[in-house]
């Protein structure tokens, strides 16, 4: 493994886990019936954006690079009703975080970051390294939006 190699996968597998932290921290404020309840009238609930990160990381890391054979179904990370457990569903997001933490150790080389790179939905990530990039911002949104409905939810 080169040392730049290195210091990108270690660098994203640090923001990936303090990430997961973050999640868990916010959820052990909510209830199981707050983490599935939207206290605004737009957005989503706690829940739907834990899921919805959980398919977001399965698909464009997981099927995409690790070849899990996850089949993504977008439009329900954020219409399920069927309210899993709050620990299940934080039991999938964490394995789907670890899934991701691996998959960057993966990447030996400076060849595998700049892998080619190709999934539906992300027309702007080039190869690999934009792609887990790509994946963490979208993770820093929503877990600021998280932010917000934990304060509303425990409140």
């Amino acid at each position: 493994m080169t040392d730049l190699s290195r210091a990108i996968a270690h660098g994203f597998e640090r923001d990936y886990e303090r990430l997961r932290l973050r999640v868990h921290e916010l959820a052990t404020q909510l209830s199981d019936a707050a983490f599935w309840t939207n206290p605004f009238p737009y957005g989503n609930s706690f829940g739907h954006l834990v899921l919805h990160v959980t398919g977001n990381l399965n698909y464009y890391i997981g099927a995409q690079i690790a070849r899990t054979g996850y089949l993504r179904d977008r439009p329900r990370e954020f219409t399920d009703t069927d309210r899993p457990s709050k620990s299940a569903v934080l039991a999938k997001f964490d394995e789907a975080v670890r899934m991701v933490e691996r998959t960057a150790e993966a990447q030996t080389s400076d060849a595998d970051w700049l892998a080619p790179y190709e999934g539906v939905g992300e027309p702007d990530a080039h190869n690999r390294f934009d792609i887990f990039l790509k994946c963490a911002m979208h993770f820093y949104h929503h877990v600021g939006q998280m932010i917000y409905l934990s304060r509303e939810g425990s409140a």
